[in-house]
């Protein structure tokens, strides 16, 4: 129902915003590279273009990220972000020297890549000033990724590879006019913290540079973001050689097409289900199990012979990409304060996509090449291994060696503390853990 103050409408854009830029995100990642092959470029300048984007993205969203938090704005940002890749796309258009195609990608890269962390973080506090779930709105990206990579694997058939970039143009000018229509979030111009032990309400002091050495510094930062990183590694490793793989088994450009597509709409009811019921939930044991599902994933990678069971194996991203994705969400936005959220959100991405796609694309190729398929993904296996413990030993330390997957466990339901819609997560969440 529309509210009288258009936040009914404003959601709206934000949901078509979240579903158009994803349609770039299908391109850069999937049909990009057959791009540069168009081009005739070799495997391995493919290979260093591949490695370009995360490199570029650790110093961009940073970047953008504290510009957005300083200067308290994300649509102005996004407007900027988005003018920038359309004006790098129309030169990357006309290129056809590798030289030429790096220094333009450079470009693209810096502007590309700020974009999902900041529109996940605009979805968050839209969504808590709305009282609704960020998953409500955070959906409709993976809705515009199931799309566009199908659409855009058939409209390339028929128009050629060379149409990758123009396809990239359209969509770019589609998303720049949805985030003109975006209604910005308001500066945050004091955040609370509420004391465990009183219950009492204080004002944050101190500059912001402060406030992120004190985030970074914190041992439960640290922990979660080490823990994200060994996962990410075999995560990535799986995204950078999953087409690869599926060619040396002999699947052809339709059947990746139906991979990217089954492992898009796989964690479509997942995230609905999450954002429905996932606050009933703790989030370090909900990472543990996404973490284990995915050395369960790589195990089966390992083990298959036909491009046919890769893409069922795909139906495993919803219980492994979409429980880790959403769940990690939820615990930034216990963890680091809202004043700091962009700037925590971009350290998130840094490395769940920069440095493990880096570290991924240059190592896993080494493995790949060196030792095949099969040692490739038991490797991805054992650092989602890791990962599932690393998860769980901090849950285990925090809950004295008491395990519970719901937070309300102890209290009656006539007991249990009702939170206001409206109130923020990293609020409910305080408020969780003073009650028990």
């Amino acid at each position: 129902m529309k509210r009288r103050d258009g936040s009914f409408t404003g959601q709206n854009w934000l949901r078509s915003f979240m579903f158009t830029i994803y349609g770039t995100s299908v391109l850069a990642i999937s049909y990009f590279p057959l791009f540069y092959s168009h081009l005739g470029f070799s495997s391995a300048q493919v290979g260093y273009l591949y490695s370009l984007g995360p490199l570029i993205s650790i110093l961009s969203n940073l970047f953008w990220s504290m510009i957005s938090d300083r200067l308290g704005t994300i649509r102005k940002i996004m407007v900027i972000l988005l003018g920038g890749q359309l004006g790098a796309a129309v030169l990357l258009s006309q290129a056809t020297e590798f030289s030429s195609v790096m220094v333009i990608l450079s470009f693209f890269y810096f502007f590309y890549y700020p974009v999902f962390p900041l529109s996940d973080t605009m979805a968050i506090k839209i969504a808590e000033r709305l009282g609704r779930n960020f998953i409500s709105i955070r959906l409709f990206g993976s809705i515009g990724y199931a799309f566009f990579a199908l659409t855009i694997g058939y409209l390339l058939r028929a128009l050629g590879t060379s149409w990758s970039v123009y396809l990239c143009i359209i969509i770019i000018l589609i998303s720049l006019f949805t985030a003109w229509m975006l209604q910005d979030t308001k500066p945050e111009k004091r955040s609370s913290t509420i004391n465990n032990s009183e219950m009492e309400v204080t004002p944050q002091t101190g500059s912001k540079s402060e406030g992120i050495r004190q985030i970074l510094f914190k041992k439960e930062v640290l922990w979660f973001f080490g823990c994200v990183f060994v996962l990410a590694l075999g995560h990535r490793m799986n995204e950078a050689f999953l087409t690869v793989s599926m060619k040396q088994l002999g699947a052809g450009a339709e059947l990746i097409g139906w991979a990217l597509l089954v492992s898009a709409l796989s964690e479509i009811p997942v995230l609905f289900l999450l954002g429905k019921y996932g606050d009933r939930f703790k989030e370090l044991p909900l990472l543990a199990l996404a973490s284990l599902m995915y050395a369960i994933r790589f195990l089966l990678m390992a083990s298959v012979h036909h491009p046919g069971g890769m893409i069922a194996i795909q139906l495993m991203h919803s219980i492994t990409f979409g429980v880790f994705y959403v769940t990690a969400v939820r615990y930034i936005t216990r963890i680091i304060p809202d004043h700091l959220r962009a700037t925590g959100m971009a350290i998130f991405t840094i490395i769940w996509s920069s440095v493990s796609g880096l570290l991924s694309g240059t190592f896993g190729g080494m493995i790949f090449q060196e030792a095949g398929l099969a040692p490739f993904y038991r490797v991805a296996m054992l650092l989602s291994i890791v990962a599932c413990a690393g998860f769980f030993a901090k849950y285990w330390l925090e809950s004295d060696g008491e395990f519970s997957l719901t937070p309300w466990k102890r209290l009656s339901r006539a007991k249990r503390p009702k939170v206001p819609a409206a109130q923020t997560s990293a609020e409910a969440s305080h408020l969780e853990e003073v009650t028990l």
